[in-house]
């Protein structure tokens, strides 16, 4: 189910990311706000799953509450919960399945994408959705050393359209337009400059006064300040270059004469973009116009102005770059809430097929993995002769939780959906067996395509037991500067 969020401005939000919602709260309780850094922690490390993890470690404190009440010392419960954690994990290990894909391939790339999509606004449209996360990682990954970096692709969101014409750029989209509405809207085989130095005369560090006494100095002044700018305009056009980036602005004149020397522009370019882009074009970022030289220019085979609806809204699109190492998912939606929580859920579709390419070992969603590990503790627990006994059983006993809360969710009988999910798995030995969400008839999460990225569900079960085994260790609540 997701959640409707009010800021006190009146701003609308609607989700269901646990990290987002909990980052939205105004949580007063220093215990609750342990359990929103644990959530923003597993967005920060995995990027998925912070629903989860925020639901296991309350489940793990609620049982801690009832072997207080037992009597159990917190520090044997911290020490039962961390036995306990490290058997899951070792489980988790054990059924987890390695998944293969080639570059014909990528339907497991796709199944693991699909999954973290499929409880949220946009899972009508899944599928395409999730191809394009999947091409997105690819386009930027680092095949040798198994690793991606996120920030090389660049989500850009605009109100219109429907949520199918949501698109992969090979290449670099920014919200900006050509400084002059008669420069060209298209430019093949672009040779880009890409300036981080103003168009316009140098300005003296500290006031200065300009006493012009006659007609004769005013136009001696207006001409060496159109000589600054013929100067530059002449330094960039000698390079080759035929279309120019700034970082900064620029004012009319400056305008006129890029315009007069055929030189499109443009210009209030973001940092963030230019970098993206200097990747992108296999270009050098120029400091000052001194500086500015042909190997430094980068390459594109198209460069276009795209204008949207009615709204005249227009976007910069730079295609065919040579260096592919950077790519723009463009998301469209009906209103801004569905295209700011499509990004969101894109972000994680994203990070989870980037934790595939780390470590191509998965579990089985549905509860599946979270019913396997609690009869797995459950069993260990019978040979442990300690007062820990008791903890790793509660641990075992929070675990249901997971599946038990995806029944609920689901429209299914809780409890009675769980007991026969466990009866399913003891019966079969089949750890792949969860709760039927979609009620397809069949509980085998492998048949569904129900799948979750090994590392990220270990990341759930080690940082929510390491926030559970803090709290309990704590006896007192001391505020500082009282006494």
């Amino acid at each position: 189910m997701d959640k409707m969020l009010v800021s006190p401005d009146g701003e609308v939000t609607i989700t269901n990311d646990g990290a987002t919602i909990l980052s939205e709260m105004q949580v007063e309780n220093e215990i609750a706000r342990l359990l929103v850094d644990l959530s923003k922690s597993q967005d920060h490390e995995i990027g998925d799953g912070t629903t989860g993890v925020v639901v296991l470690a309350g489940s793990l404190l609620e049982q801690a509450g009832l072997l207080l009440e037992k009597g159990i010392h917190p520090i044997r419960i911290a020490a039962g919960f961390d036995q306990a954690c490290q058997i899951a994990i070792s489980t988790m290990k054990e059924v987890a399945d390695p998944i293969d894909y080639t570059s014909d391939n990528l339907q497991p790339l796709y199944n693991c994408a699909i999954t973290s999509l499929g409880s949220k606004i946009v899972k009508r449209c899944k599928q395409k959705l999730a191809e394009i996360a999947v091409q997105a990682v690819l386009a930027v990954a680092d095949k040798e050393r198994r690793d991606v970096n996120l920030d090389l692709i660049k989500m850009e969101g605009k109100v219109g359209a429907s949520l199918e014409d949501t698109q992969l750029i090979h290449g670099i989209m920014l919200g900006k337009e050509m400084s002059h509405s008669q420069m060209p809207k298209e430019i093949k085989d672009a040779k880009i400059c890409i300036l981080t130095a103003p168009f316009e005369p140098p300005k003296p560090k500290t006031k200065h006064d300009a006493y012009i006494e006659n007609a004769e100095q005013y136009k001696e002044l207006a001409e060496m300040e159109q000589k600054y700018f013929t100067d530059m305009v002449k330094a960039v056009k000698d390079t080759g270059a035929n279309l120019v980036l700034c970082q900064w602005g620029f004012d009319d004149e400056a305008n006129h004469l890029l315009y007069q020397n055929q030189l499109p522009a443009v210009r209030w370019v973001g940092g963030v973009e230019m970098e993206l882009i200097a990747i992108a074009t296999n270009g050098r970022i120029v400091p000052r116009f001194s500086e500015v030289s042909a190997d430094k220019l980068g390459h594109a085979g198209l460069v276009r102005e795209i204008s949207y609806g009615t709204t005249e809204d227009r976007m910069i699109c730079i295609e065919q770059c040579r260096n592919s190492k950077a790519v723009t998912i463009f998301v469209r939606g009906g209103n801004k809430v569905v295209v700011e929580e499509a990004k969101r859920s894109i972000h994680d579709a994203l990070c989870v097929a980037r934790n595939i390419i780390r470590s191509n070992y998965v579990v089985y969603g549905g509860g599946a993995i979270e019913i396997a590990c609690s009869r797995a503790i459950h069993e260990a627990a019978d040979k442990i002769s300690s007062m820990e006994q008791y903890a790793v059983r509660a641990f075992a006993e929070a675990l249901d939780a997971v599946p038990r809360t995806l029944a609920e969710n689901s429209g299914l009988p809780p409890i009675e959906t769980l007991a026969e999910v466990k009866a399913l798995q003891a019966q079969q030995n089949n750890a792949r067996l969860g709760v039927d969400c979609l009620q397809v008839g069949t509980n085998d999460m492998k048949a569904q395509g129900v799948f979750d990225p090994l590392i990220g569900k270990q990341q759930q079960f080690l940082l929510a037991t390491q926030v559970v085994k803090m709290i309990l260790k704590i006896d007192d609540v001391i505020k500082t500067g009282d006494f």
